[in-house]
């Protein structure tokens, strides 16, 4: 195993190439000793930034020829890239190493190891215009590793060596792109401040041509209104591929990515993350989640399957129904349609004779989730009556479907997936439509319990 020193001279781009070779070398089963100490092979990463950087770098690669005379000595980096002949001329050097030759300097070491006469892999840095992609995993100087994402320059000015040495401009080609905020985004060539309506549409107009020409996918953050859309020009959304809304109660601790519009498939799924100290962490299994903490012996509580897109998801929906003291009722409601909710209790008095009229009723969908689904309409109704007649219901039991004005239980889609979730976290009752208890099979350990009309609800339950 040979032992290997390593010295860095210049900025943070030598810096971070300079771990860059370490790993490399460290991959090839080499060992990095301490400079000042005896080595097999010198390597000092120079800069040629300024007369002194120049003579900086020589001091460092005479000082090593010093340290150990039969050592191999190899000069990395700006100086040689500047001045390959003088390098080659400098005795002291016994292997010159362009900038964009850095990324192979284990394949170029080991080959002038078995062929001294190779001392020279210099060549014309702006004659290969491509990104030098390398992965760095870890640094030994620093906490957190160093990322280099461009390099080179245009300028070419008078006084400045860097388009010589770095070359031209170049990146690192990113995967994804996120911008922070399209409200701060700002294009020259629109004369109006940030955030206004022009500077939001041609910000998107120029992201969207990028990601377009580069096949890069860009992540766009934008500000919420008080009516919960996109701030800004509505257009944005038309131009665009995809919009997800970020949701979720302040209170809670869970949030949900939804989607509103996209291109390339289904707008009905969401994303379930809690909020963490090291950030936000999917939820794997939501519907255990989101009745986690549910009471025991409570009435008005009772636990209905909905669906968002595909996936199906069992939520409590909590009711409370109480003697008015007042000439007009109270009615409230949170997590779902209030307007919805008060068509419920009409059916309720019309067609099953429940008196609802003088009563007070509070809805409540609890974990701050907002669901409108139609097939919420039972189990708002088993809540209702529950609270409405005091009655505990059995918390193995779970209810979807629904419900239509002239009282009947109407079918509603993907019942064996509702099903099958209740059944996954342990429900056995199963109330749902009679059209959907055919389809979902008598079979397993979950009994299924068919009804067409809120009568036959209040007729099983109570």
């Amino acid at each position: 195993m040979k032992n290997v020193a390593l010295y860095n001279l210049g900025c943070k781009v030598n810096s971070y190439e300079m771990e860059v070779m370490r790993q490399s070398l460290q991959e090839r089963g080499y060992q990095i000793v301490p400079f000042d100490g005896t080595a097999d092979i010198y390597i000092v990463n120079t800069c040629t930034v300024t007369n002194i950087a120049d003579r900086k770098s020589r001091q460092i690669l005479h000082r090593a020829k010093q340290l150990n005379p039969r050592g191999v000595v190899v000069a990395v980096g700006c100086y040689v890239q500047a001045g390959d002949r003088t390098a080659r001329r400098d005795e002291c050097i016994d292997l010159a190493i362009g900038n964009n030759r850095k990324k192979d300097i284990a394949d170029l070491l080991e080959a002038f190891l078995e062929d001294r006469n190779r001392n020279s892999a210099v060549i014309d840095i702006n004659g290969s215009c491509g990104y030098e992609e390398t992965q760095l995993k870890s640094s030994m100087e620093h906490t957190r590793a160093y990322i280099k994402i461009q390099d080179g320059c245009n300028q070419f000015c008078s006084y400045c060596a860097i388009p010589y040495v770095r070359g031209r401009v170049r990146s690192r080609r990113p995967e994804v792109v996120v911008i922070d905020s399209i409200q701060t985004m700002y294009n020259e060539s629109v004369s109006a401040a940030p955030g206004a309506v022009s500077q939001v549409r041609e910000s998107t107009s120029v992201l969207l041509q990028l990601a377009k020409g580069l096949g890069v996918s860009i992540l766009i953050v934008g500000h919420v209104t008080k009516e919960g859309t996109v701030a800004g020009p509505r257009v944005l959304e038309h131009m665009v591929d995809a919009v997800l809304y970020f949701e979720g109660d302040g209170h809670a601790s869970y949030r949900i990515l939804r989607g509103v519009k996209n291109r390339f498939g289904s707008t009905n799924e969401i994303g379930v993350f809690e909020m963490r100290e090291s950030g936000l962490a999917e939820v794997p299994n939501a519907s255990e989640y989101m009745l986690n903490g549910r009471p025991e012996n409570a009435s008005g509580s009772v636990v209905a399957a909905t669906c968002e897109g595909t996936r199906p998801l069992l939520v409590e929906i909590q009711a409370l129904v109480c003697h008015s003291n007042f000439g007009i009722p109270r009615r409230q409601t949170t997590g779902t349609d209030f307007n919805r909710v008060n068509l419920l209790m009409a059916v309720l008095e019309k067609r099953s004779g429940v008196q609802l009229a003088p009563c007070d009723a509070y809805v409540n969908i609890t974990g701050g989730l907002k669901v409108l689904e139609p097939a919420m309409d039972l189990g708002i109704v088993i809540a209702i009556l529950s609270s409405f007649h005091n009655r505990v219901l059995s918390p193995k039991l779970v209810a979807f479907g629904e419900v239509g004005l002239s009282g009947e239980v109407r079918g509603v889609s993907m019942a064996k997936q509702r099903v099958a979730e209740a059944e996954k976290l342990g429900f056995e009752i199963c109330l749902l439509p009679a059209v959907c208890a055919e389809e979902c099979g008598r079979g397993g350990g979950m009994k299924i319990i068919g009804v067409k009309t809120v009568q036959d609800v209040i007729d099983r339950l109570f």
